[in-house]
């Protein structure tokens, strides 16, 4: 059995609550999760789930005040500054917003370089890693001297996929990285995620709100509902036919072109109704 590469147990994170006598915010509640080398995780919920807080914590961006966060055996959940920026190299993070993630007055060959360059790699091989990355993502060469706002939102999610992978990290925390897109655009730079990831090996935590976008790209999910996993498994089992309630109504607002599963939400709905009305006469 592959051993984890990243292993969270019962991670709690919490807030400091506002006015007088206020009780901090539980934005985790002991939230447990895996991931294997070249794996990818979908973590799906609505907005304040708690799943873009996980994706913060193994940043080191959101305080840890309970559980663990294992990266390769080591504790991750407390590092300093120093120590994470180390770390750097081997988990990137993917955000929302390729625009705002991206210096505007920097051009792409200087986005990619700044990585490169941080870590003591030589003018001359940035350079041709720069032309790689840009390969790699499926942009022209020439790109490299133009700026961000020269592109469209694919592309310049493109590009932040390639900052991402310009260190050759082992792990990228995607945080609803196609949320902003166009419906054929995301379906595009998933297929890229996913070719990234044969060829590279890397690992994904993808945090989205869309089951039917976790569907297209996860091994495994797990769905988060009150900074609570409340249900995981198999990516098509979980996607598929769900039984949680609360992942049941996810799946219910999920658009499911293929007409077999079309057939399965149909079922699941009459279920529902069935149980709806067994649940009211009891009453």
């Amino acid at each position: 059995m592959t051993a984890a590469l990243l292993d969270v147990k019962d991670l709690e994170v919490s807030y400091p609550g506002s006015g007088f006598r206020a009780q901090p915010f539980r934005a985790l509640k002991g939230v447990s999760i895996d991931i294997k080398p070249g794996e990818t995780v979908g973590l799906v919920g609505e907005s304040g789930s708690g799943k873009t807080t996980l994706g913060r914590a193994v940043l080191g961006l959101a305080p840890v005040t309970g559980g663990s966060i294992l990266y390769r055996d080591r504790e991750i959940g407390h590092l300093n500054r120093a120590e994470r920026r180390e770390l750097s190299s081997e988990i990137q993070v993917v955000f929302q917003d390729p625009y705002s993630s991206l210096n505007p007055s920097m051009t792409i060959e200087q986005i990619l370089i700044e990585p490169l360059t941080v870590r003591g790699v030589s003018a001359a091989d940035s350079k041709k890693r720069v032309g790689d990355l840009l390969d790699q993502v499926q942009l022209p060469t020439d790109a490299r001297h133009r700026l961000p706002r020269e592109f469209s939102g694919g592309q310049r999610q493109r590009i932040a996929i390639a900052r991402a992978l310009a260190l050759d990290p082992k792990l990228i925390v995607c945080d609803e990285p196609v949320s902003a897109l166009d419906l054929s655009t995301q379906a595009r730079v998933l297929d890229l995620f996913i070719d990234i990831q044969e060829q590279t090996g890397v690992a994904y935590l993808f945090i989205s709100h869309d089951l039917a976008v976790v569907r297209h790209i996860s091994h495994r999910v797990a769905v988060m509902y009150h900074g609570e996993i409340v249900e995981s498994g198999d990516g098509d089992q979980v996607t598929a036919r769900p039984q949680h309630p609360y992942t049941q109504r996810l799946f219910m607002a999920a658009p499911i072109p293929d007409p077999d599963r079309q057939g399965e939400r149909r079922a699941l709905r009459r279920r529902l109704i069935d149980e709806q009305a067994a649940a009211t006469g009891a009453a």
